[in-house]
């Protein structure tokens, strides 16, 4: 196991009493991780797993009373504390990403369906993640009480990543003042997207490019609007998408609202299969100024967190889980974003897998899996 990897989720505080410990709390977090790449998405699986694979365990861990049952590892993952796991999980994340100047950071919110307990009159749990499209990989995640509550989840998490000349990019939700305010802070750049919720700003923003539409955007200086286009074609479908950025704003009664409210932004996404055309208009508010391409490239590139949601549910099958009590489904989904970024970090010469076959061929190639975990950089 990586040094660098131990260094960082050693720190977890042991809960268990001294003197009664029988599983070192690393040999079960190392358990735990490998099983979840190689398929195992239960705690009954995770010790099927060990036991199939003790030998080669024992070539990292003691293992000194053996292979913990799963009512074991169940327990631990109940009882670790959440934040202490997720900052462990942001700390290594950070060693092993490299973000540079104008990274795009994807930040937005996925229930984990079934983690709800009626009996409890306990609701399904919220995580809050950022994503960065620089590596693919989840950077960090913060859980909250439900949906609503991600206008107060997002700062937090903003204050435990180091997201320094990156770009912020969240949907209209997290479209408030005192999270930009807070990414400012912190000196990074937003792309915040504009819906009904944030009201006359939404419909001033919507109706200004609507009528620079008509008028072929004529009565707006050039030097103070930027287009950027993109065509895809295959398959029979054609997908063009057409950016338009202006710092025209100083119309715009809330402008000194916004700290570092700078430009706004449209994309227009026009989908044509056979002879039939769609098209969706979206708008923002940004710090960035005259840089295009990077408004494109944040607008286009938010889709990257809401697809790892949905890796999530089909590669490790997160919304079936039912695991609820205490803060087992909190750990096991930051489990999951643990084996989800080794698996992403794993660069196969040869050919090209799937996330879902590299996990099935985790499960029977213990060198294969041996690979992956040793990715850990």
């Amino acid at each position: 196991m990586n040094k660098g990897f131990i260094e960082h989720f050693s720190v977890i505080k042991d809960f268990r009493q001294e003197g009664k410990v029988q599983h070192k709390l690393m040999d079960i977090l190392f358990i735990a991780v490998a099983a979840t790449i190689a398929n195992s998405d239960s705690w009954i699986e995770m010790q099927l797993f060990a036991e199939r694979y003790e030998t080669w365990l024992r070539k990292y861990l003691e293992l000194p009373n053996g292979i913990p049952s799963h009512d074991t590892i169940e327990r631990i993952f109940e009882n670790i504390d959440g934040k202490e796991f997720a900052k462990c999980f942001i700390k290594w994340t950070q060693d092993i990403t490299q973000k540079t100047k104008g990274t795009l950071i994807a930040i937005d919110g996925k229930t984990v369906r079934r983690s709800f307990d009626n009996n409890a009159d306990k609701s399904a749990i919220h995580i809050v993640n950022a994503w960065t499209n620089e590596n693919k990989l989840i950077l960090g995640q913060v859980k909250t009480s439900d949906k609503s509550n991600e206008i107060t989840a997002i700062p937090e998490l903003l204050d435990l990543l180091f997201i320094k000349d990156c770009i912020i990019t969240i949907d209209a939700m997290g479209t408030q003042k005192k999270i930009v305010e807070k990414i400012i802070e912190k000196k990074a750049d937003y792309v915040l997207a504009l819906k009904g919720n944030q009201g006359n700003l939404y419909e001033d923003v919507k109706l200004y490019f609507e009528d620079s539409i008509k008028n072929d955007f004529k009565d707006i200086p050039k030097e103070k609007i930027s287009k950027y286009e993109t065509i895809e074609k295959g398959h029979g479908r054609i997908e063009k998408r057409v950016y338009y950025l202006t710092n025209d704003i100083d119309w715009i009664e809330q402008k000194n609202d916004w700290k570092s409210f700078k430009s706004i932004g449209m994309a227009i996404n026009e989908i044509t299969i056979k002879d039939k055309t769609t098209k969706e208009y979206r708008f923002y508010i940004t710090s960035l100024y005259k840089n295009i391409e990077d408004f494109a490239k944040s607008v286009r590139g938010h889709w990257g967190v809401e697809s790892t949601h949905w890796i999530l549910d089909i590669v490790f099958k997160e919304d079936y889980n039912r695991t609820r009590i205490n803060n087992s489904a909190e750990n096991l989904s930051m489990l999951r974003k643990i084996a989800l970024n080794l698996l992403k970090l794993e660069k196969e010469t040869k050919k090209k897998r799937s996330l879902k076959s590299k996990r099935y061929i985790a499960s029977m190639d213990i060198e294969f899996l041996e690979k992956v975990m040793l990715n850990i950089e």
